[in-house]
C-alpha cells in the first residue's frame, strides 16, 4: 500500500515502521495468501506487486514463484522501500508511481495489489498501466478494503470517531474504505479496459493484540488519524473504544473482525 506524506508519526517510529509492525500482522500479511491464489500465481512466474508498501505480498509472492520466478515489489514511498529490502533482500525492490510504472510492456505473468488503489491519484489510469505491463494470458488482481459499514469492527470505530470528534475525523478514517463498493469497482475496470475483469468478494480477518493497540495504530497511521488527534483526545477515544469494541474482544484479549475485500481480477489476452 502506498502511504501519503504525513507530518505524525510516533517519536520512536517512522510511518513505514507503523505499518510493517502493526498492520501487516493485523491484515496484509495474512491476506497475501488469498492475493496470490486469486492471482493464480505459480512457481517460476515473474510477478509484480504494485503499491508493495513494506513488502507483505512481494515477500508471499516470492514464496510462490521459487528461486526460479522474480518478484517485484513497486512502491511511490522511498522509506517503505527502505524497510522491504531490509526484511526481503532477495526481491527487487523499485521506486515508482502505479500511474507510471517504471515497468516494460508486457514484460510480467502476474500483477497483484492489495489495499493500494484507493489511494492512487488516478486511478483508472493505474489499472490500465497494470494490464499494460502483462503479458499476454496474464492475470491480474486489485484488492481494496470493503465498504466499512460492511465491517462490523471498522464501523463501530468510524461511528465512534464521528459521534466524539465530528465527521471530519471520522472522514479521515473511512478513506481507505472509499472504494469499497463492488459496483464502482467495475465501473474502473471497464473504464480501464481490464480484459475480461470481475469482482470477486473475499472476507479478511483483521486481528489486533487488544483494543488498545487497534487505536494506537490508527492514531499512528499516517493515511487515516495521523496526526489529527491531540494526547486528551486520543485518551478519551481509547477509553471509548474498550467500550464500543468490547463485542470483538477475544478471550485473550486481542481484538478480531472481519472485514470484506473486493478484489478485481482480469486476464490479458
Amino acid at each position: 500500500m502506498t502511504v501519503p506524506t504525513a507530518a505524525h508519526a510516533t517519536a520512536a517510529r517512522s510511518p513505514a515502521e507503523v505499518y510493517e509492525a502493526e498492520f501487516v500482522p493485523a491484515l496484509f500479511g495474512p491476506f497475501a495468501e488469498t492475493m496470490v491464489d486469486a492471482a493464480a500465481i505459480r512457481p517460476g512466474q515473474r510477478v509484480l506487486d504494485v503499491a508493495c508498501g513494506t513488502g507483505a505480498l512481494t515477500r508471499a509472492v516470492a514464496a510462490r514463484v521459487g528461486g526460479a520466478g522474480t518478484a517485484i515489489g513497486v512502491d511511490a514511498n522511498p522509506e517503505m522501500l527502505a524497510v522491504a529490502r531490509r526484511l526481503w533482500p532477495g526481491a527487487e525492490w523499485i521506486h515508482g508511481r502505479a500511474e507510471s510504472l517504471p515497468v516494460a510492456d508486457a514484460s510480467v505473468d502476474a500483477v497483484v495489489s492489495q489495499f493500494g488503489l484507493m489511494f492512487f491519484d488516478d486511478r483508472v489510469a493505474a489499472l490500465r498501466d497494470m494490464q499494460r505491463v502483462l503479458a499476454p494470458g496474464g492475470r491480474l488482481a486489485v484488492a481494496v478494503c470493503g465498504a466499512v459499514e460492511r465491517s462490523a469492527g471498522y464501523g463501530a470505530l468510524a461511528e465512534l470517531l464521528h459521534q466524539l470528534f465530528g465527521a471530519a475525523v471520522a472522514d479521515a478514517f473511512r478513506a481507505p474504505f472509499a472504494i469499497g463498493d463492488p459496483a464502482l469497482l467495475g465501473d474502473l475496470a471497464a473504464q480501464a479496459g481490464l480484459h475480461d475483469a470481475q469482482v470477486v468478494q473475499h472476507a479478511a480477518d483483521v486481528r489486533f493484540a487488544s483494543v488498545d493497540a487497534l487505536v494506537s495504530a490508527e492514531r499512528d497511521c499516517v493515511w487515516t488519524l495521523g496526526g489529527l488527534l491531540d494526547e486528551t483526545q486520543f485518551g478519551l477515544l481509547r477509553r471509548e473504544a474498550r467500550r464500543v469494541l468490547a463485542p470483538f474482544v477475544q478471550a485473550d484479549g486481542g481484538v478480531a473482525f472481519v472485514m470484506p475485500v473486493p478484489v478485481i481480477v482480469a486476464r490479458k489476452r
